[in-house]
């Protein structure tokens, strides 16, 4: 179990929508700093953001 919005935490709500790799460079989430994976999650999964 991750804190809430760590790293790991990110990671796994990405994980569990399907994405597993970066969408453009094809690399293991792992490897991204933080501030990426947010704003992955933020783009992918994040329900409450206005477009």
């Amino acid at each position: 179990m991750a804190y809430q919005y760590s790293k790991g935490w990110f990671i796994q709500q990405l994980k569990q929508k399907g994405l597993s790799k970066h969408p453009i460079e094809r690399k293991k989430l792992e490897l991204y700093k933080t501030s990426i994976i947010r704003n992955l999650y933020v783009e992918y999964c994040d329900s409450n953001t206005k477009e």
